[in-house]
């Protein structure tokens, strides 16, 4: 007769971790895609119902990702800040004339609507969330590096610091009050070349005021 201890207890199978279905991410994707483009068109009081209508997705679908607005408007954010970073990388990687490479970031950020989401920046989500900034820490690296090299090459005039570069990105790409967003597209690279022009080496005047380095931007008071 078998007792207990004849017994072999067979080992627990691994437990699986679930991953989300390609369709699931691919869902996800798309809600914030259609996210960035109606807050750039409309402003990120957009109707979340619009949002979703725009995604091709139902509205349960949209809700069981971003169970509100501060959610679904945090991963915009993280997603255009994440993309903006891999065009600093980019063109740093790819162009050999530290001022070119710049130059190609400068307008590959304005394609990436950077100034039409400040709004958002102010808004009902997190902006100290840790995700956020160490994903803010990594495009200012990024963007630091470029003007660094640039200006150790002679190719960028001394008086500037990284943040004018994003203080002119902000600006240039922000549509102007009474304006539709879209409409002020063909114009922002035209004046961003302009400000490249003004930046590149030797300086052409002398600028009023200091430098925008980041540590200022970051500032609040």
């Amino acid at each position: 007769m078998e007792t207990a201890d004849d017994i072999t207890t067979a080992p627990a199978a691994p437990r699986r971790t679930s991953r989300p279905r390609a369709d699931a991410l691919r869902n996800r994707e798309r809600i914030v895609s259609a996210a960035r483009e109606l807050f750039v068109e409309f402003g990120p009081d957009v109707a979340l119902d619009d949002v979703a209508r725009r995604a091709g997705v139902g509205n349960a679908t949209l809700y069981r990702n971003f169970p509100d607005r501060a959610a679904l408007t945090h991963e915009v954010v993280l997603a255009v800040t994440s993309r903006t970073t891999l065009r600093a990388e980019e063109a740093a990687a790819e162009e050999a004339d530290p001022f070119a490479a710049l130059s190609r970031f400068v307008h590959a950020a304005a394609d990436e609507r950077v100034g039409a989401l400040c709004p958002m920046l102010s808004g009902v989500f997190d902006r100290d969330h840790p995700e956020l900034l160490a994903a803010r820490g990594r495009l200012e690296e990024a963007v630091q590096g470029l003007v660094s090299r640039a200006m150790s090459a002679g190719r960028l005039r001394t008086d500037i610091a990284a943040g004018d570069v994003f203080v002119a990105l902000s600006q240039l790409t922000r549509p102007l009050p009474g304006t539709a967003c879209l409409d002020i597209d063909r114009f922002t690279h035209r004046h961003l070349q302009l400000f490249l022009d003004g930046l590149e080496a030797p300086a052409r005047s002398v600028l009023p005021g200091s430098a925008a380095t980041l540590e200022t931007l970051r500032r609040r008071d």
